[in-house]
């Protein structure tokens, strides 16, 4: 059944100080399945960001402060509690803003989100910083302590692909720790993002803890908020250039970052795998959520024996995907918008400029009725390009892959780590020793033997060159939104 949009015929506001508030324009949020307006989004001005970083510092100098870590992590639970109360709520407007299949939105997305808030809670209540007893060479005797300090006002920067998810993936620890937040989120997908902020109100958070600015990014929104000489750390996920210009402005403030990027990321699949499932994890690993996933995969290797059945597979699978309304049980949705479409089809049409085969797919699909103004390409497996094409180097981010044979373990890896990026990559082999040989040469943040998208909640998430700088997840995300400050009493 499908649920009605939550913010049909509403203007999306800006969340400052514990109030929806107006900004001082409006842009349209589209549904990337029909291209019909979901909603309107008010858009923060350079004097709205300015309220709302002022809203977070005055939270940090009030309540919000002074409370004590186990009654933060009890309001991080109440926020878990409030997404699972409005679960209806949260998919409807996930599927409408981004076109992915209900599947996706009700396995993945909103359940992720509440539990980002649950783990980060139990895991900040748990968390235990270092004492000892020192002696130093003239006989004197002290105790040493650390305590762990918010960074302050944290601008967090989430995209379009994974909102809720992604956010939630900042927001939760940036609380468990004490910060205060300013949070953007895509233009293209502001809706679970204006939830979440409903969500917080009614938990009891203090007002200012949580601020939500909507609009866009450079010369706008984004760049008012990251530039802003008050805000004291920034998290950001997105465009490697987009990271790049972020990190420019931070520097000006030494600010720390923590930016996970941009992938184009590889699957090395070698003739003695488990054949079902490499295939069945291949396909998911391109083709989930259009290939809008920055751990999707891209390049796909295959060892020789196995190419032509592996790539025949691959294409007779991707040829039937089920392609059409999001909310019907089809396998894949729209791209975001029609810019992305637009973008994709470029590379498909590049592909074959560039000399690839196209196995399967290449151009946009005909949809009919209200799906005949949505944002649709049809999910494409190229080959036949040399490593140097552009289709094989530059992040396409739609579901498309490039496979290529390898020869040799060394020729595996060295393809593998042919990129200037180093997000993710995948392995499929029985070979226990090759699967720890080869994990342990790929040049990426996370790489996964046998499965792919497989994440504990603890582990360390990020990239590697142009896929970002520094690790969340567990206590590294704790590591980055706090700072350790040593106290040393001497007796």
């Amino acid at each position: 059944m499908r649920t009605p949009y939550p913010f049909a015929g509403k203007v999306l506001p800006n969340f400052i100080g514990g109030s929806f508030v107006e900004g001082a324009a409006r842009f349209p949020d589209l549904n990337p399945a029909t291209g019909e307006l979901l909603a309107e989004v008010s858009a923060a001005d350079q004097a709205t960001v300015g309220q709302a970083v002022a809203a977070a510092r005055r939270a940090l100098k009030g309540d919000w402060g002074r409370i004590s870590q186990a009654e933060r992590c009890r309001l991080l639970v109440r926020i878990a509690e409030g997404i699972e109360a409005r679960f209806d709520d949260f998919v409807a407007a996930e599927v409408a803003d981004t076109g992915k299949p209900l599947s996706h939105a009700k396995a993945v997305d909103i359940p992720r989100g509440a539990a980002n808030f649950r783990s980060f809670a139990a895991l900040a209540e748990a968390r235990a910083m270092p004492s000892f007893q020192t002696r130093t060479a003239d006989g004197r005797t002290a105790i040493n302590y650390s305590i762990p300090r918010p960074l302050g006002v944290v601008a967090v920067i989430s995209p379009w692909n994974l909102p809720l998810l992604l956010m939630s993936w900042k927001v939760a620890p940036a609380l468990a720790c004490g910060n205060a937040i300013v949070a953007k989120p895509s233009e293209e997908t502001p809706s679970t993002a204006t939830l979440l902020a409903e969500v917080i109100r009614d938990a009891g958070l203090p007002p200012g803890v949580f601020n939500l600015v909507h609009g866009m990014g450079a010369g706008s929104t984004g760049e008012w908020l990251v530039s802003h000489p008050d805000i004291d750390a920034i998290t950001f996920t997105g465009e490697s250039s987009t990271g790049s210009a972020i990190m420019r402005s931070a520097a000006a403030g030494v600010k720390p970052i923590s930016f996970e990027l941009g992938g184009k990321n590889p699957a090395l699949v070698f003739a003695d795998c488990d054949f079902e499932a490499a295939i069945a994890g291949t396909m998911r690993s391109v083709f989930s959520n259009c290939g809008q996933v920055c751990l999707c995969t891209e390049r796909v290797y295959v060892e020789r024996p196995l190419f032509e059945r592996f790539a025949t597979e691959l294409a007779a699978r991707a040829k039937v995907l089920e392609i059409g309304d999001p909310w019907s049980g089809a396998a894949m949705g729209p791209v975001i918008s029609a810019q992305q479409r637009d973008k994709v089809l470029g590379y498909y049409r590049l592909a074959r400029e560039e000399g690839a085969t196209i196995l399967c797919g290449g151009d946009a699909p005909s949809m009919s009725g209200e799906l005949a103004g949505g944002f649709f390409v049809e999910p494409t497996v190229l080959t036949g390009l040399p490593e140097t094409a552009r289709c094989v180097q530059e992040e396409i981010f739609g579901p498309v892959c490039h496979i290529a044979p390898f020869d040799s373990e060394d020729e595996a890896v060295e393809l593998a780590n042919n990129s200037k990026y180093g997000l993710a990559a995948a392995i499929w082999t029985r070979d226990v020793g090759r699967a720890h040989r080869v994990a342990a040469r790929i040049e990426a943040g996370i790489v996964w033997v046998n499965d792919w998208f497989l994440r504990d909640l603890r582990t360390p998430f990020g990239g590697v060159k142009l896929s970002g700088i520094g690790r969340e997840g567990g206590e590294h995300s704790l590591n980055f939104y706090s700072e350790p400050t040593n106290i040393c009493v001497s007796f």
